[in-house]
């Protein structure tokens, strides 16, 4: 079982049930999944910078990406309806654990000028969504054979939408949040 999951279900959740008076564990929001998503912009018309950019996304989230087509054409970036914008990876289960674990240690403390993520960044649901403006944080991609710098957002999605249990949530998982 992944590290942070195990913390998670023996540790964190009793701490949180206990502190918001919630009996049953049913009751507790719980971390659906875990979105990446990024726009190809510019490298759309590189093949190789993408089919590179691709198999780098594979190897952050350890499954295969899927391809986001355009829902309406936009001349002036030169888009037509379908045609591929971005790609995305929808984590569950033990990968978005395994994800989440080297997000937080990992990944983060290797950003520059790092000054903790933003609380702010819920949205009226619960979830919380994060930037990330260089996907060379990961230790799977290698910076000297990347085809260029992409940014990536993480969206982390609960199945309820208690905000401030779904704070607390990541805060005990060790979310860096500024103060």
């Amino acid at each position: 079982m992944i590290e942070l999951k195990e913390t998670y279900l023996n540790k964190i959740a009793p701490e949180i049930m206990k502190s918001f008076n919630i009996s049953n564990i049913n009751a507790l929001p719980q971390i659906k999944k875990v979105v990446i998503n990024s726009g190809i912009g510019e490298i759309r018309e590189n093949k190789e910078a993408l089919e590179t950019f691709i198999d780098e996304l594979a190897n952050i989230a350890g499954q295969q990406p899927y391809p986001r087509k355009a829902k309406k054409s936009e001349a002036g970036f030169k888009i037509k309806q379908g045609d591929v914008v971005g790609y995305a990876v929808t984590l569950r289960g033990d990968r978005m654990w395994a994800f989440i674990q080297k997000l937080i240690g990992i990944a983060l403390p290797r950003v520059r000028d790092f000054r903790g993520l933003s609380i702010d960044s819920f949205d009226a649901e619960g979830n919380y969504s994060l930037g990330i403006k260089e996907h060379v944080i990961f230790p799977e991609v290698d910076p000297n054979k990347t085809k260029g710098i992409r940014s990536l957002q993480v969206s982390i999605i609960f199945d309820k939408g208690e905000l401030e249990i779904n704070k607390e949530i990541l805060k005990k998982l060790g979310f860096p949040f500024n103060k």
